[in-house]
């Protein structure tokens, strides 16, 4: 491996900085964006602070909204982990605010890969590029499945996170030329948090268990932990028949909200006391969605289930993700130790 140099892009996401420790545990040389400068030593600290020497991680500036920067961030790279693209708490009022950073930020990733001769992009897709728009199919989800951007309930997030892979997939097919393409597209992103910076998942733990809300809607939520979405990266990086595929990357089926609820109060007692049990009517919700976007949102997910498969990533690469459960106590652990619940 002492040839390869493997750029990962937004290096200070919950994903990008942990595909960043994985590969410096293989002794990979790393490369990564941030859109300033000034969170270079963010980069370096979060690696440190999970036991990994940062010495080994360059890091450049480049953004999805610009030109500039992305040619010498690919420089020498023989492989890029594409994994920056926009996760809002909150879903924009304009579309677009998702989907041209995510759909051109992809472009401009897999142009200048192109022209730099790298061999393989990975790109960081969702299980929401897969699960939405369309009639639940009375299945597990799976990698032949997308989503319909113009079918009901789609939200900007969605609707950017496919437009984004269709357009990765059309730039390789029309001139990719020797580029490879592999997407990875994981459900809901837990596991231990590395600073109080948190991803949209674990806010939602945050949440619950500061008891911001009272109750919990009638839905669901799927779960992967983020140490198996960067090992699922790697392993798509490197393995010769990953080329031209999409991964789901999933544990289990989805949990209720409900279930994840009672698995807190079970998993962390006394520090879950805080923690909603109580479902909120999917009468109540509906009425009053015409006057609030989040409960128009909600009313469009109640009691839907978005239950997928990893047989691909398992047959294929051998992956083999953490228990479900696991990952997500582990995540609330993390989120007590870092002094983010409330006494």
């Amino acid at each position: 491996m002492d040839d390869e140099l493997v750029l990962v892009t937004g290096g200070t996401g919950f994903v990008g900085i942990s595909c960043i420790i994985r590969l410096l545990g293989d002794g990979v040389r790393v490369r990564t964006t941030v859109r300033d400068l000034a969170r270079a030593d963010e980069v370096r600290d979060l690696v440190r602070s999970s036991g990994a020497d940062p010495s080994g991680v360059e890091v450049v500036a480049a953004d999805l909204l610009h030109d500039a920067g992305w040619t010498e961030a690919v420089a020498g790279a023989t492989h890029v982990l594409h994994v920056a693209s926009p996760f809002p708490t909150r879903q924009p009022k304009d579309e677009d605010e998702l989907i041209v950073p995510a759909r051109d930020g992809a472009l401009r990733v897999l142009r200048a890969a192109h022209d730099a001769g790298v061999r393989r992009v990975v790109q960081t897709s969702s299980f929401a590029a897969i699960g939405y728009g369309r009639p639940n199919p009375g299945r597990r989800y799976t990698e032949e499945d997308w989503t319909d951007p113009d079918g009901p309930g789609v939200t900007p997030y969605a609707k950017s996170k496919t437009l984004a892979e269709r357009a990765a997939w059309d730039f390789i097919a029309r001139e990719g030329g020797s580029l490879e393409l592999a997407t990875i597209n994981p459900v809901g992103i837990f596991g231990p948090a590395l600073g109080a910076d948190l991803s949209s998942s674990l806010e939602l733990l945050r949440q619950l268990l500061n008891g911001a809300f009272p109750v919990v809607p009638n839905g669901s939520v799927g779960a992967v932990d983020v140490r198996d979405v960067a090992d699922l990266h790697v392993r798509a990086m490197r393995h010769p028949d990953a080329a031209g595929e999409r991964f789901l990357a999933v544990s289990g089926d989805a949990i209720t909200y409900l279930e994840l609820a009672r698995l807190l109060r079970a998993g962390l007692g006394e520090r879950a006391r805080h923690v909603p049990t109580r479902v909120i009517p999917d009468w109540v919700v509906r009425a009053g969605a015409p006057f609030s976007r989040d409960l128009r949102l909600m009313s469009q997910e109640l009691g839907r289930r978005g239950d997928a498969s990893h047989e691909k990533a398992t047959l294929l690469l051998g992956w083999v993700p953490r228990d479900r459960d696991e990952s997500v106590l582990a995540s609330a652990r993390s989120l007590v130790d870092l002094g983010l619940v409330r006494d």
